[in-house]
Parts: structure tokens; C-alpha cells; sequence
């Protein structure tokens, strides 16, 4: 199968959360750049983000989270492009319009034929819909290839669909910034969830990892970059 080069990246703690809890209410981007010694660093996850591939793999449900469908006040544009998957929908109206008017191109991946987007298609010149029948992510993944010509992407979704493309085999790297700082909680969504293997018999399904580069960060900060090894 043809596809995009997939780059896992994400902020986590040590303990390999990726939320300060099991909440949509709460989001380590807001909570944690108000605890003392770890909101002195954060600005440099943001600023190896900035660097990372022009298309980037999220979830309506993470767009929802951060306040898309309530901004009052449009982003400045940045030069890149979103692929959502939002199936339930998450986003409303107002969502669609804040992204179309934040990024360069917003391509919006649902199995929800009443999704909002559907609506506002004619709208905007730079929303494209991705509709099908039921996910499939190698399928997606081939489909983006072929008709956007995209080379990479970087994935930044939650810890289930994260859980996902490790299954499937479709991570080819992994980009994680290390926050100093403990989360803890058995419910906290981590860098990777979704269904545990049961037995011994499924030890294919983990992945192995070699190590590209291990850099240390200000403030106590951490980057590590692995490639997955198929």
C-alpha cells in the first residue's frame, strides 16, 4: 500500500500521559502551562511543533476539546493543512468555519452523512469531505496519497486512535517531548490506548523502537525520536 510517512507526535508526561485527567474539561496544553516547573518549558513543544510536517492527523474530538466551536475570534492563518476524522460529529458550524479560516486547507474525514461540514462545503473553497461508509485507516491513508499527493504526516490524535494505527502498523515514527511531571490516574488518556493484547499469542501486535535521537530540552524537558521497526 502506498501512503504518507506517519510521524506519532506528541507532549507527554514521564508517566506517559497525554491529559491531566479523565475529562474532556480538562487539556494539558491549559492545565499545564499553569503549574510551576513544568510551564517554563512548554513553549518549546509548541515551537518543535511548528516544524513538524505541512499536513497533520487530528480528531474533531481534540478540536472540540481545545475551544474550536467557541472561539470568538479567528487565528491568525498558518501554513498548513488538518486532516480531522469526526464522526459523531464534534464539530458544529461554527468549528468548520474557525479551521477553514485557520489553516491553509482542511480536509474532514466522517462516516456521518448529517455531519455539519456537509453544509458549509460550498462555502469554503479550502474544505475538502472525506465521506465514507466506515473507516478504514489503511484505506485513508492510501486515499490522502493518491488524490493530495501527501508525502507525511504527523498524527496527533488521542490515545484510542493513536491505539489504532499501532495495531494496524501504520506508524512509521515516533516524535515525543517529555514534560517533567507526574499525572498518574488508570483512566488518564495515554500516548497510546485502545484494546490490550490478552495473550502471548499477540506479541506481534507491540512494536519495537530504535532510538534516532534523545535531546535534552530546557527546564527539565526531554525530546525523543524512534522509528518503529516493522
Amino acid at each position: 500500500m502506498e501512503k504518507p510517512i506517519t510521524t506519532l507526535f506528541m507532549l507527554e508526561s514521564l508517566d506517559g500521559k497525554i491529559n491531566s485527567g479523565n475529562s474532556d474539561s480538562l487539556d494539558a496544553d491549559k492545565d499545564w502551562s499553569q503549574i510551576t516547573g513544568v510551564k517554563e518549558g512548554l513553549h518549546q513543544y509548541y515551537e518543535i511543533e511548528s516544524a513538524t510536517d505541512f499536513y497533520s492527523l487530528n480528531t474533531g474530538r481534540v478540536m472540540a476539546k481545545i475551544g474550536v466551536n467557541d472561539k470568538s475570534e479567528y487565528h491568525d492563518k498558518v501554513h498548513c493543512r488538518f486532516i480531522i476524522i469526526d464522526n459523531k460529529p464534534h464539530l458544529n458550524e461554527k468549528g468548520i468555519d474557525y479551521l477553514c479560516h485557520w489553516v491553509d486547507r482542511l480536509i474532514l474525514v466522517t462516516t456521518n452523512k448529517n455531519h455539519s461540514a456537509f453544509l458549509l462545503q460550498e462555502t469554503y473553497d479550502n474544505l475538502d469531505i472525506l465521506f465514507y461508509d466506515s473507516l478504514n485507516l489503511h484505506v485513508l491513508l492510501s486515499d490522502i496519497r493518491k488524490k493530495y499527493h501527501i508525502e507525511a504526516i504527523t498524527i496527533q490524535s488521542g490515545g484510542t486512535l493513536n491505539g489504532k494505527f499501532l495495531r494496524e502498523n501504520l506508524i512509521d515514527y515516533v516524535n515525543v517531548v517529555i514534560a517533567p511531571l507526574l499525572v498518574g490516574g488508570k483512566e488518564t488518556s495515554t500516548l497510546i490506548d485502545g484494546e490490550a493484547i490478552t495473550s502471548s499469542a499477540e506479541l506481534g501486535k507491540l512494536k519495537a523502537l530504535r532510538l534516532i535521537e534523545c535531546k535534552q530540552l530546557e527546564n527539565s524537558y526531554i525530546q525523543l525520536k524512534y522509528k518503529v521497526t516493522k
